[in-house]
């Protein structure tokens, strides 16, 4: 008899469908049952041992909350009856109505809480608390979606429990050590986080929306070329890199995706076809680390007339020290090409990186100094200063793609201006361990709508007390005189435009939520708290009717 393993995970949801992700112990059908008649069925398709389906749910009523149950070869096997389960509200699909609200959370950065009774050295879960909250009040308001931003799991930074399940595999003295190694290895790190009894009905009932950050890979992951061919010479990398987009396309990437977009795409058709996909997908991994061009990881949502582009900062940048870019070609008219589609058809426009496009002002112009060392600006030792510095420090955001952080400043001027401008255009980003809202402004007045960098991390982390003191400083009027001293220095053109903080720096587990209603935009920040409450600690008007 097939058993649940993993899941269920509601991930696409729209007026009348959505689809439902789970492992299953062994080859069966996965089949969502709603009251009301509505549901669907698929066949488990299997990679490296692992049995998964998504599950298209069809016949939903736009504007309803449907309670679902999860059959495998029809056994019941979701909601499970015993405790905590038992306590938690049945899992339910909401379904958008034309005209409501659209209220989207988001945050970046969580390491896989530890079991109920141990102590938690980086404080209460912002998701763990969340889902406490909706499960206390289920008929209150919720997030419509959760874009999770980076950093899902770290293959590099595993728990003290992932390490003695390694060690029990192989001999953690040889190369990765108590890093992950392979694609059965990184199933524990799903299994670690996704099975936590809060996480696991939050993600049952909560559509969720997802990209990769370097963690989710290894730290700094694409920082250089001299990086990759450092890594690539490594003897452990390729399978690390390969396990981690096969995992990664499974876990996370096929339920970005809507229904329409999964029944053309050759790959899963293929998968499900065969009696075993791992080499086919290996086969894609491998195409997408030798030629990232030919993976678009990126995706669009729309949730009427609000706009979400999720962008791949991470796979698609092109690294060249003569034509650096955050996005390749193809990416980047992909990413143009959906910003200006319908110009007029939405009242916001929400703009999913990992990274953040604005920084505090001495890091901005630490990364522009760094890139332009490191194309040998200096000369040929401050290019090798640049590459060490860039690779310890971290610096390795938008600014430190100079053209790149250009482009997406004239892509924002140019869609937020003139006729059928949204109201506004919001960047959602993580990673640094920390939230802030900053502004820019143009020169010669900028656009209609305003544009807002929203960053929000951790979700389940922590941050070093000396680098809570820098993060503070980088925004500070010394600091930007330092950082106009090293753009001097590395012979560095002004940016396009000029920002300011307009909130923040806020630091501990925390997420942003945005309620989004025709053309206004409100912001609430919250922070977890021991007491299993998420406190709030900014409360903001970003736009109005």
């Amino acid at each position: 008899m097939a058993e649940l393993r993993l899941g269920p995970l509601l991930r696409y949801a729209d007026g009348s469908s959505a689809t439902v992700w789970v492992e299953a112990s062994r080859p069966c059908t996965a089949e969502v049952r709603c009251a009301g008649g509505a549901g669907g069925e698929a066949r488990t398709f299997q990679v490296a041992g692992h049995h998964y389906a998504l599950v298209p749910v069809t016949g939903l009523t736009p504007g309803t909350t449907t309670p679902y149950e999860v059959f495998l070869d029809d056994t019941h096997v979701w909601p499970l009856p015993d405790a905590p389960f038992s306590s938690f509200p049945p899992s339910v699909i909401r379904t958008s109505l034309e005209g409501d609200d659209v209220r989207v959370s988001f945050g970046s950065c969580r390491w896989a809480a530890p079991a109920a009774d141990a102590h938690d050295p980086v404080g209460p879960d912002a998701l763990d608390t969340l889902a406490g909250r909706i499960a206390a009040d289920p008929d209150g308001k919720r997030p419509d979606v959760l874009l999770l931003l980076g950093d899902q799991v770290y293959a590099d930074e595993t728990s003290e429990e992932t390490r003695r399940w390694l060690a029990a595999r192989r001999d953690l003295s040889d190369a990765p050590g108590s890093e992950v190694a392979d694609y059965e290895e990184y199933t524990r790190l799903y299994y670690e986080s996704w099975l936590d009894p809060e996480i696991r009905w939050l993600l049952s009932t909560v559509p969720s929306c997802m990209i990769f950050d370097d963690h989710d890979v290894i730290d700094d992951w694409n920082t250089s070329a001299a990086w990759l061919e450092d890594m690539r010479a490594t003897p452990w990398w390729r399978e690390r890199i390969l396990s981690g987009l096969m995992s990664y396309w499974v876990h996370q990437h096929l339920g970005n995706l809507s229904p329409a977009e999964l029944a053309t795409d050759p790959l899963y058709a293929t998968v499900r076809e065969v009696p075993d996909g791992t080499d086919e997908l290996r086969a894609f991994a491998g195409k997408a680390d030798a030629d990232p061009a030919s993976v678009r990881w990126s995706y669009r949502r729309d949730f009427g007339r609000v706009r979400l582009l999720m962008v791949d900062s991470r796979a698609a940048r092109v690294l060249q020290e003569d034509a650096r870019s955050m996005l390749d070609p193809g990416e980047e008219a992909w990413l143009r090409e959906q910003v200006l589609d319908e110009h007029g058809s939405y009242d916001h426009l929400l703009v999913g990186t990992s990274l953040p496009w604005l920084l505090p002002h001495l890091v901005h112009d630490a990364e522009v100094w760094d890139a332009a060392l490191s194309r040998g600006e200096r000369g040929a030792r401050w290019a090798r200063f640049g590459e060490r510095l860039r690779r310890k420090a971290d610096l390795e955001h938008w600014a430190a793609f100079p053209s790149s952080f250009t482009a997406l400043a004239d892509l924002f001027a140019e869609t937020g201006s003139g006729p059928g401008a949204p109201a506004s255009v919001l960047v959602l980003s993580g990673d640094v361990h920390h939230a802030y809202v900053a502004e820019p402004t143009w020169p010669a007045g900028g656009p209609d709508a305003r544009v807002l960098q929203l960053t929000c991390s951790p979700v389940h982390n922590s941050v070093p007390g000396y680098m809570r003191w820098g993060f503070r400083f980088g925004w500070s009027a010394p600091a930007r005189a330092l950082g106009r001293t090293l753009t001097r220095h590395g012979r560095c053109g002004r940016p396009p435009v000029k920002w300011r903080k307009k909130g923040g720096p806020w630091f501990g587990n925390q997420l942003m939520t945005l309620t989004l209603r025709g053309r206004s935009a409100r912001l609430r920040l919250e922070q977890a708290r021991g007491n299993g409450m998420l406190v709030t600690v900014e409360d903001t008007t970003l736009t109005s009717e």
